[in-house]
């Protein structure tokens, strides 16, 4: 009996019963021992050399084969041939991340090496990944010129201590270049702290900026920081400043010009060594010219001003867009090896997008989820997808000169009224009519309001 002969059945005895993959072959491929897990992680027990494992499950184990180095270890040379590599598989229709290591193992007595390949599932980390880099990533997906000009901006800003204004309609990704901004920087070892202006209380919005000290004001009940506290050392992202309440502007101007305040019912001064990152979907310089934001707050804030173009304004970042939140939403337990027939693809090219990426992002996961025998079709999208073609078509065959549904539908002398009272700012004229902007622009559209 050689020393393979031998070595086989102590690994079976050693390794039949732990729960990674273990599959011995030699330096050609052909499979010499694999154990129950390994049959279990790639659901295919009946396989003879490592291509038929690719050809019946799509796993290409060949990458971690090296027959020069097998070759050289039969000449007597020793070297290290180690490869480590994830691997997306999918078998009965779930999907499955493997990580596999690889390596040569010198057999005594036997002139040619053998390959130990070891496999882990390590899809629930994978998935936990997705859905954290889901708020964490700082990664561009664009071809688009004017986001990659953006993109190459960062890199000059980021190492910088400039505050930066984002600006760009809501779901366009000024929370991710903000991010993105911090993690480029000096200062990334350090938190970044966000917080949106719009989603706190008038009443409590200059508590969670500065802190107040115990007995301030009823219900304060012990000391608590502030997230200009919380972000001493790192960065403060300001989301939505355009909603920041006017008498609270003098006195964040204050503390950013100073790097100091006085927490709410102190005054003893806090130092804090802060960057700030701004962003809104309003144009602050027309609030600073209609009166609604400080011009002084405008100037310290908007030092390097960044306008990020709409998702309407750069189509050719769709089909790259959704390859990606596709593979994001794999990760996170989504169907694989779906297709997008052409009648889908191009209603999503035609559609404007007024939520841009967080409503392109939300369309594909509905396809997804609506998808029958793997193809997301029209009647997979969402109702103002698949429809929007139709109303744009309606509006532009009806008469002139006669009259039209949308001159009596009720919204319009709404919306007409809430524009006029806002001076053309859409955005407040959604909240005058306690709507979201993408609903007005949706309206306004069917409207022929634009």
């Amino acid at each position: 009996m050689n020393a393979l002969e031998q070595f086989t059945p102590l690994m079976d005895v050693v390794i039949s019963h732990i729960h990674e993959g273990v599959i011995l072959t030699d330096y050609k491929g052909k499979i010499l021992f694999h154990n129950p897990a390994a049959d279990e992680l790639l659901g295919f027990p009946q396989f003879d050399t490592v291509g038929a494992i690719q050809e019946a499950t799509g796993i290409d184990l060949h990458r971690s084969l090296t027959t020069t180095a097998s070759n050289e270890l039969v000449t007597g040379r020793t070297i290290i041939d180690r490869h480590r590599f994830e691997q997306r598989i999918t078998r009965n229709g779930k999907t499955r991340f493997l990580e596999v290591n690889s390596t040569m193992v010198p057999i005594p007595g036997e002139p040619a090496p053998i390959r130990l390949m070891v496999m882990s599932d390590i899809t629930d980390k994978r998935r936990l990944q997705a859905v954290l880099n889901d708020n964490r990533t700082s990664g561009l997906i664009t071809r688009d010129p004017r986001m990659i000009e953006i993109s190459a901006m960062m890199e000059h800003i980021a190492p910088t201590r400039a505050s930066v204004l984002l600006q760009g309609e809501s779901g366009t990704g000024k929370s991710l270049l903000a991010r993105m901004i911090h993690e480029k920087s000096q200062r990334s070892n350090a938190p970044i702290i966000e917080i949106n202006c719009a989603a706190i209380p008038e009443t409590l919005i200059e508590s969670e900026l500065f802190g107040h000290v115990k007995g301030a004001f009823t219900g304060a009940t012990q000391d608590r920081e502030g997230r200009l506290q919380a972000a001493n050392g790192g960065c403060l992202f300001l989301d939505e400043i355009s909603e920041l309440p006017l008498h609270l502007q003098p006195k964040l101007l204050k503390a950013l010009e100073e790097q100091s305040f006085q927490m709410v019912g102190s005054d003893k001064n806090v130092k804090v060594d802060v960057r700030i990152i701004a962003a809104s979907n309003q144009n602050l310089r027309e609030l600073v010219d209609s009166g609604d934001f400080r011009a002084d707050l405008y100037y310290r804030l908007a030092v390097i001003p960044v306008e990020i173009p709409a998702l309407r304004d750069r189509p050719g970042d769709i089909p790259l867009l959704i390859r990606y939140i596709c593979d994001q939403l794999v990760s996170r337990g989504y169907p694989d090896n779906l297709e997008c027939d052409e009648e889908a693809m191009q209603l999503m090219m035609d559609y404007p997008w007024p939520g841009n990426v967080r409503e392109l992002t939300n369309a594909v996961e509905h396809g997804m989820i609506l998808a029958k025998n793997g193809r997301v079709t029209a009647s997979a999208l969402p109702f103002d997808i698949r429809h929007y073609r139709n109303g744009v078509a309606a509006r532009n065959q009806a008469p002139v000169a006669s009259s039209s549904p949308q001159e009596s539908d009720p919204h319009k002398r709404e919306i007409l009224d809430a524009l006029e009272d806002s001076n053309g700012n859409r955005a407040e004229a959604a909240r005058k009519l306690g709507i979201d902007r993408s609903t007005l622009w949706r309206r306004m559209h069917r409207l022929k309001l634009i």
